[in-house]
Formats: C-alpha cells, structure tokens, sequence
C-alpha cells in the first residue's frame, strides 16, 4: 500500500525533504537490531510505501512538490538529490502575484482554480504509478497564507476525486508570538476547510517542538531546520510499518496495560476501540527503541479557542478583511469558519 505525498508551499516543501530523508535513512538501516530476513522485509514495504521504482539505482520519493516561487522547490530538488540515493519526480512551480505571500484567499480562491488542471495532472501522474494506493498525506501551513489557502482548495479537490482514499493533512501550529499578523485569520479559515474535506488533521505546535529542541536536545540557537528534523522523527515514527514475526506486515493491535483504565475516555467510547497499539520488533532509525503516540483528545482545546478569540477580535474591528475580500472571500466565510470552530470546541469541551 502506497502513500503519495503532497509538499505545499515553503513549510511543505522543507518539512517534507526532512520527512523523506528520515523515512529512506530508515528503510536502509543495515541491521535494524533484528534478523536479516527481518530486516529485508520491513525494507521493501517502506520502499513500496514512500518511494517507487529505481532509477539507475535512486529511488524517486512518491511526491508532488508546489510552490509559487522557484527558490525553495529549487533547493529542496538540489538537496535531495545530493545524496545520490533518492530524490523527486513531479514538481511544479507558479509565480504568485505580488504582495499576497500571506494571504489564505489569494491561494484558495486564485492560484488553487488557475493551476487546478495542473496540479491535478501532477498528483494523477503520481497515483498510477502506485500498484495500491493508500492514500494522500498533504504537508502544509496552518498561518502562513498562500500554502494554507492552497493546501485547503487542494484537498478539497482530493476529497472530490479520491473520495475512497484516505486524506491526511499534517499542518504546522504557529507560534503564539507568530510574525504574520493575518496568521490567525489564516488557521480558522484553513481549519475549518479542511475539518470538512480532511480524514484527519496531524497537529504539531511550532511552540512545543521548540521545547524539545531547547530542553531535550540541548541545542542553544535553534534553526527552523532543527524543528523540522524533530517532526520529521516524529512522523517517520508514526508511519513506520509494522512487523509480525511470521513476515508479513500488518498492524496489530494489543491492548495495553493502564491506557486500557475506563477512566481516560469518555463514557460512550469502550476502551478496547479507544486505545490500539502497533508494534515492530524492528528498529526506527538508529534507536533501540522508539514510541510515538497519536491522540485525539482535548489538547488542543486551549489553543484552539486562543486563535479563535483572537481572530474574532480582529474581525469585530474589520482589520485586514479587504486583503480577503479582493479576492473573493466573503464576511460570510468568516462567520461560517467561526461558527463550525466554535462546534468543534463545544464538542471537545464536552468529551
């Protein structure tokens, strides 16, 4: 089963390039602290997962990389292919228009339609060459603009022509002292787009990811370089395949230990089919051991509500709302995007 990979804008395309450096590391780790014939094994279903057919020796990553400036797909294309292992197949680059780098309706509501057809070719390109397509994992901005609004007019279309395959939109919380003024007009209308078109949303909060690199590793001046290689950990991790000792992979479920207490979930939901467990005997990386935990709780409650509120504040003032509504995005949109956020923290508040 194989996953395409879309790369969106600045953010998708330098996550991404971390993603898949991670994700072929892995699959060629020699030894993976188990048996040869093991170890063989979980190498092909990752190379069948992330990567298609060889040339001249180098994999081609199964991905789509977009962007609206030829600068970071430019890089991003040069560093893969420096490592002589791997690299890109399909890319596509448009000029934007100027001044509308942050801006989530410029995106949506212009670049998305006008080079609709051709993404869309791209991403077609990319699905048959998949013996057995699992699904689309988009890579994207929440706050930034462009990539944001294109990312959400993306996966709608993917919603509309791929309706049976799985969407999974990982997008970057921004931080809360962020630097894009319009940033949280951005993530209500990005949220509330893709919670209608997206199978699942993986979060991961710019905040957060920085305390690790602070406390955890130890690093003193961190890169955005060095947080992308921390998500790019984290998702390997979360994609690895797993392994079952008579070969095949599979994801297997035990329950386990005090995650399976009644009391951490709510009371319409039975613990056995609210906690699962995959497992491989097979080493991520260079690490004996690894855990990755997926959770969709109440988390992000709190911060939620934060850009939320904040975003309402400017909206009651009017601030910046003529940079959406030149290009067609309309005071209703605002409220609608409100109104199905604000559901959505009634909801969890009420878990």
């Amino acid at each position: 089963m194989s996953i395409v990979t879309l790369q969106l804008g600045q953010c998708g395309n330098q996550i991404g390039l971390e993603v898949f450096d991670a994700l072929f590391s892995d699959a060629h780790y020699p030894q993976g602290l188990c048996s040869k014939r093991e170890n063989e094994a979980y190498q092909a279903s990752c190379k069948e997962r992330f990567f298609s057919e060889q040339e001249n020796g180098v994999q081609i990553a199964r991905a789509v990389l977009v962007d609206m400036e030829p600068k970071v797909i430019n890089q991003t294309l040069s560093k893969a292919a420096r490592s002589g292992q791997w690299k890109y197949g399909q890319h596509s680059c448009f000029c934007q228009k100027q001044g509308s780098g942050n801006n989530w309706a410029y995106g949506y509501s212009v670049h998305g339609p006008r080079h609709e057809e051709s993404i869309m070719n791209l991403i077609q390109k990319e699905v048959e060459k998949c013996d057995s397509l699992s699904g689309f994992f988009i890579i994207m901005s929440m706050a930034g603009g462009t990539g944001s609004g294109l990312g959400a007019f993306v996966t709608q279309n993917l919603q509309d022509q791929y309706s049976n395959s799985l969407k999974m939109n990982q997008i970057i919380w921004p931080y809360g002292t962020g630097e894009v003024i319009v940033q949280n007009y951005n993530s209500i209308l990005t949220l509330s787009h893709l919670y209608r078109s997206s199978d699942a949303l993986l979060v991961h909060e710019n905040d957060a990811v920085h305390k690790i690199c602070a406390k955890l590793m130890n690093i003193k001046q961190i890169s955005f370089s060095d947080i992308n290689q921390v998500l790019a950990h984290q998702l390997g991790n979360v994609f690895q395949p797993t392994y079952s000792m008579e070969g095949s992979f599979h994801y297997r479920r035990n329950p386990l230990g005090g995650f399976k207490d009644p009391a951490l979930y709510t009371s319409w939901l039975e613990p056995d089919n609210a906690f699962s467990v995959w497992k491989t005997q097979r080493a991520f990386n260079k690490y004996e051991k690894s855990a990755a935990l997926v959770s969709n709780s109440q988390f992000l409650v709190k911060p939620l509500d934060m850009i939320v509120g904040k975003a309402w504040n400017m909206f009651a003032s009017k601030a910046y709302i003529h940079q959406y509504t030149k290009f067609g995005i309309e005071e209703e949109d605002f409220l609608d995007s409100f109104t199905l956020l604000e559901q959505v923290i009634a909801s969890y508040c009420n878990l």
